[in-house]
């Protein structure tokens, strides 16, 4: 089993995409613009193998204007050795990657034109996986699309639709159900027909369920069955429904007792957890903890050392608490661990424990900076104390420092990101 998130990581420096506006899609800035999403995907992956985070999904904004036309680059040819080498170290890692095209990538359109767009989108997608040299365990999750006042016909034209790709971009894609349209029962039953796999969403099926009584588990053992051997393990997808804004708006972070259940819940571990949830990684590694065999304590310090200085800004109560409970360290408290973390970061940020904070975070600098630099310190924490100077200023100069001094501790830590 692998748990794994999407697309954008959260916290961590140099990871970052870049687009831009179509008039501005000139070849030399889509060179730049690919040049450095690249680049932010190898350090992406590289920070997932350190992790031991063993699924991510590609973001499809990865290539500008990848299916349009504006985009005339032999991009496969131009950066075939960043490709390869990128490549490279995803399979020898064993991560999984996917692609998950956007809103309007509609197969099913009644509209012509939108469904050559769709197809040329595919490609692009395939292409890309296929650059990278993944087998088709690599996939590209598609939602079925729109019902057009008529689901039978819309289903019936998606299959068509379907059938006139080319294998090697049939051969990529899974299907999923939505919040909306189509339930799991209706994704199942087309799957039949075109013999691909579908992903369950846990929260689009919590707000479009079928007719037929099944339950959450059920649904997906029937989903499992679309999946043969080459198509890689079975993968589902999981977030939380953030209860103070809209139906199937996925939650800041994955609540860790939620999730276990959930997890606990599963007869079958054999899985793929794809997490969608705004944190990302940090949703992903505490995940993977809570659920390791490895139960060895040092997994949660190393995890206290990059949450602890945000901790500390927000609740000293909540920082003591996470103390004690790592002290016994014949015990492994991770679903605690995490639910005092996730209950602090919801409070706001306490004035006196941010002077705190940021008082121990000057202190890795206040014996190596010059005298200019601990002049411009203690002015910045004047203006603070005396509310002319924000919290963001001062903790801004103290990135600046870290960055100089090369304090790797403090740049690895949330303190600065979150």
């Amino acid at each position: 089993m692998s748990i794994g998130y999407a697309c954008l990581t959260k916290a961590i420096p140099n990871t970052a995409f870049r687009t831009c506006i179509i008039k501005n899609a000139s070849a030399e800035n889509l060179k730049d613009l690919i040049e450095h999403n690249l680049n932010s995907l190898e350090n992406i992956i590289d920070y997932n193998i350190k992790n031991n985070i063993m699924l991510f999904r590609i973001s499809s904004d990865i290539i500008p204007f990848g299916s349009n036309h504006v985009n005339k680059l032999d991009w496969q040819i131009l950066f075939k050795e960043k490709l390869n080498q990128i490549g490279f170290k995803i399979k020898s890692s064993g991560i999984r990657v996917s692609m998950h095209p956007g809103q309007y990538t509609v197969l099913n359109s009644t509209n012509k034109s939108v469904v050559e767009n769709a197809e040329e989108d595919l490609l692009y997608h395939t292409k890309f996986l296929e650059s990278l040299g993944t087998d088709i365990s690599s996939k590209i999750i598609l939602h079925i699309g729109g019902v057009y006042g008529d689901k039978n016909s819309s289903s019936e034209r998606f299959i068509m639709n379907f059938s006139s790709l080319g294998n090697r971009i049939k051969d990529r894609i899974v299907i999923e159900n939505d919040d909306k349209l189509y339930n799991i029962e209706d994704v199942i039953n087309i799957s039949k027909v075109i013999n691909i796999p579908v992903v369950f969403d846990n929260l689009h099926h919590f707000l479009n369920p079928p007719e037929t009584l099944k339950s959450e588990q059920q649904w997906i053992c029937d989903a499992k069955e679309t999946w043969k051997k080459e198509d890689g393990i079975q993968k589902i997808h999981y977030s939380q429904q953030d209860t103070q804004k809209r139906k199937g708006s996925h939650t800041r972070t994955i609540y860790i007792s939620e999730f276990l259940n959930f997890y606990n819940d599963l007869s079958d571990k054999n899985i793929d957890i794809m997490l969608e949830v705004k944190d990302k990684n940090l949703s992903a590694i505490k995940c993977i903890n809570a659920t390791s065999n490895d139960k060895n304590i040092i997994r949660l310090e190393e995890e206290w050392r990059k949450y602890k200085y945000k901790i500390l800004e927000i609740s000293q109560k909540d920082y003591t608490n996470i103390r004690e409970l790592l002290k016994v360290k014949e015990k492994y408290p991770a679903e605690d661990f995490y639910n005092v973390i996730d209950n602090s970061m919801e409070k706001d940020i306490d004035y006196g424990n941010a002077v705190n904070a940021s008082s121990h975070v000057w202190g890795y600098f206040k014996n190596i900076c010059d005298e200019k630099e601990k002049i411009e310190y203690e002015k910045k924490m004047k203006g603070f104390l005396s509310e002319k100077v924000s919290l963001k200023i001062l903790k801004s100069y103290l990135y600046k420092l870290a960055l100089k001094y090369e304090c790797n501790y403090l740049l690895d830590s949330y303190y600065f990101y979150l």
